[in-house]
């Protein structure tokens, strides 16, 4: 696959708190956050933005790193400029300040220009809330942004974070101790529903950190749990990214079928409600 086209994708900006970062949107109806995994807005993260927008709703990518649209499949530019690629990525991560690689209990400070960005966009796009996807390193961040009220349906595909170097990282999960208990309380108090996404195998996201999901949220934690061998066998890498470079798009498969769950989430919590938010500002540019 050679670096993403594109055309299609509306570009802006987004402000909050000083600080501005490139915007991609595709599709009308309500704001779905997408949040790509290392090293960035890949094609295939591309091509789910584009399946949420097929739905009716408007998939929303911040550009948090690398450069949108660039293959990073080493089968096609070749295991060192993917190795680069990635490294570059990583680098930019490991220094900021906004991202918790290590630290447990505590939500990452980028998720607060996150819910910034929500507010923004379900006021701009409408409906009665926003959903969101995290991915890998953002995979938390969906959890976390449910802290707000606006965000309706929280998706946590293969949340890596904090890196489970030991026991107590692998059974937790970065978001703070007082965020975790909002999204508790909206889980018991308003049916919130929470969808995570793993392979079983995957060593960057233990049964522990799932196990600790369900103890906290209970009932209204799903928990997709994929057999490694369900995984697209032509991806380079381990079975990891559930909804993007491990996905077999095909019926029957158990990837697709993860994918087919996380868009009825949204059909569910965004498109059969009805409109509640004010709309009058759909529409208008960033």
């Amino acid at each position: 696959m050679a670096d993403y086209d594109l055309t299609g994708f509306d570009r802006g900006t987004f402000t909050h708190d000083g600080t501005s970062r490139r915007i991609l949107r595709r599709g009308t109806g309500p704001a779905v956050i997408v949040l790509a995994e290392i090293p960035g807005i890949t094609p295939k993260v591309l091509e789910f933005a584009e399946r949420v927008a097929a739905i009716g709703c408007t998939a929303v990518l911040p550009v948090l790193f690398g450069t949108p649209g660039r293959d990073a499949d080493p089968a096609h530019i070749g295991p060192l400029k993917a190795g680069l690629y990635m490294a570059s990525s990583i680098g930019k991560v490991c220094v900021s300040r906004e991202f918790t690689v290590l630290a447990t209990g505590k939500s990452s400070p980028v998720v607060t220009w996150l819910r910034a960005l929500a507010a923004h966009e379900h006021q701009r796009c409408g409906g009665p809330g926003v959903g969101a996807v995290g991915m890998c390193l953002t995979g938390g961040f969906a959890l976390a942004m449910a802290a707000d009220e606006r965000l309706l349906a929280p998706v946590l595909s293969q949340p890596s974070m904090p890196l489970a170097l030991t026991k107590s990282r692998a059974g937790t999960i970065d978001i703070s101790a007082e965020d975790l208990a909002t999204v508790r309380g909206r889980c018991e108090r308003e049916g919130l529903r929470v969808i995570g996404l793993r392979f079983r195998g995957d060593r960057l996201v233990p049964g522990d950190r799932f196990a600790f999901l369900r103890r906290e949220l209970g009932e209204a934690f799903t928990a997709v749990e994929l057999d490694d061998s369900a995984a697209n066998p032509d991806a380079v890498p381990p079975p990891h990214s559930v909804l993007t470079e491990h996905l077999i798009d095909a019926p029957d498969q158990p990837t697709r079928a993860a994918l087919d769950e996380v868009l009825d989430l949204f059909r569910t919590r965004l498109l059969e409600q009805g409109p509640t938010a004010d709309t009058t500002a759909a529409g208008a540019g960033v």
